[in-house]
């Protein structure tokens, strides 16, 4: 008989000859530990049944949803994390992964502010086809985005671009409910002053507490705009903040924002290490990427195939990740930026490309294990799933 893939696995015979000694030798669950598994189950469940309870416009092109929990509970999180939304659309099962807006404190609802992307499949779906009303399923809160008092400092500068405002509202919404000791200085970029996503509100906050600073960047303002224009250079926060010294810095938003920014901070002298970013998806134009080979084009289509015996067509500007869920090859996932690691296949032949700032364990590099969701083929492909 065929062995089980799953026994062909790194490890596996290590694994079930410790479950053979822990059958063995291993006593009974103690009911404190059922309980103590119950807890751990409700602060970081897997799914959550989630309902739409209400829709907020925020600008022409983004809507906040308001989500309450079905069965009367949403488990905590902290200010930048978010949630996975898993859905099936136009035939295609997947996920988005969206930072809750609303702040910690407010223990009812969670909010998700998505903005239209053009071609966008979920956000579109979202925006035009979810009414009030309707379920949906997420994960638990995840990720690594927020403030931790043992490492960062109280003081921070924040650069958002887009929707990648939706974190840091999150943590001024919790400074200002909570009258938490906390400072930061807001830099929200953005293509024109009609895309500005909670520009009253936090206009409003920076008037009311001295530790909010908040300043909008236009790259292409209309003729009666009157703020700053351009993008968020170093010039800009020097002659804002003077002092960068015992400050700590965020940034979270498309990847223009990092290529531009992130020099724009080493030019200051903050290095990339100091800098905490927020992953934000898969590159758009990775043929742009430095490494990219010269010998493919973006359109080129290459087989992959599954240990099944299927094979699949993968164009090489799209990660592997979208061509499996184009093919109802569904793969665990979270961030879909290759930071959480669920969605790791295994390169039996064949080669990938990989953005450089992808971070991959040497574990998985050793072994052959790649992020689907940020990994795109160069050559035709055998992989285990």
């Amino acid at each position: 008989m065929r062995k089980g893939i799953w026994q062909e696995f790194d490890g596996y015979q290590d694994i079930v000859e410790e479950i053979k000694v822990s059958r063995k030798l291993g006593g009974t669950i103690a009911p404190a530990m059922i309980n103590a598994e119950e807890y751990i189950r409700q602060l970081h469940p897997d799914r959550l049944e989630l309902c739409v309870n209400g829709i907020i416009e925020e600008t022409p092109s983004t809507k906040t949803l308001r989500f309450v929990s079905k069965d009367n509970y949403l488990p905590p999180f902290l200010a930048g994390q978010y949630i996975a939304l898993y859905l099936e659309v136009g035939g295609i099962r997947t996920s988005r992964p969206y930072s809750i807006s609303s702040p910690p404190n407010q223990t009812g609802y969670y909010d998700i502010t998505v903005k239209r992307v053009e071609q966008g499949l979920v956000s579109n779906y979202l925006l035009d086809h979810v009414n009030r009303g309707d379920d949906l399923v997420s994960s638990g809160p995840q990720g690594n985005f927020y403030f931790n008092p043992i490492i960062h400092k109280s003081t921070k500068i924040c650069i958002a671009g887009g929707s990648g405002i939706t974190p840091f509202m999150s943590m001024i919404r919790e400074i200002v409910d909570c009258g938490l000791d906390r400072t930061v200085h807001l830099f929200y970029g953005n293509k024109t002053d009609e895309d500005v996503i909670f520009h009253e509100e936090l206009t409003n906050i920076a008037k009311r507490f001295d530790n909010i600073t908040y300043l909008p960047v236009i790259e292409d303002p209309t003729d009666d705009y009157s703020g700053a224009c351009g993008f968020v250079t170093s010039n800009l926060i020097r002659e804002l903040l003077g002092d960068i010294e015992d400050k700590s810095f965020f940034i979270c938003g498309p990847q223009g924002l990092y290529e531009f920014c992130l020099p724009e901070l080493e030019e200051m002298g903050i290095a990339r290490r100091k800098v905490r970013q927020e992953m934000y998806g898969a590159p758009l134009n990775i043929w742009e990427y430095p490494g990219w080979p010269e010998a493919v084009n973006k359109d080129d289509i290459f087989s992959v195939k599954l240990r099944d015996g299927r094979q699949l067509e993968a164009r090489a500007a799209e990660p592997l990740m979208v061509t499996l869920e184009k093919n109802n090859v569904v793969v665990p996932s979270l961030c879909r930026s290759g930071e959480c690691s669920m969605c790791r296949v295994k390169i039996l032949s064949g080669k990938v490309f990989q953005p450089a700032a992808v971070p991959v364990r040497k574990s998985d590099k050793q072994f052959g294990y790649v992020h689907s969701c940020v990994s795109y083929p160069i050559e035709d492909l055998e992989i285990l799933i």
